[in-house]
């Protein structure tokens, strides 16, 4: 697996997923909504830590702007 995930790209991943997750701690979502959204943020922060995403493949996006 090669990165695939910029630094930029990263952090708004995690912070997407703390706003989804206080959110939800907050009770201002909830249900079937807050489930999606909670495992959403999940998949973001598990991308953002392997600083890959395999939606990106497909596309040939590349937001990492190291060189190899």
């Amino acid at each position: 697996m090669k990165k695939n995930m910029g630094t930029i790209d990263k952090v708004v991943r995690i912070l997407i997923a703390l706003v989804v997750i206080g959110l939800y701690f907050t009770n201002v979502i909830s249900g079937v909504m807050a489930i999606v959204l909670l495992i959403l943020s999940g998949i973001f922060i598990l991308t953002s830590v392997i600083s890959f995403c395999p939606l990106y493949l497909p596309f040939g996006i590349n937001t990492d702007k190291k060189k190899e």
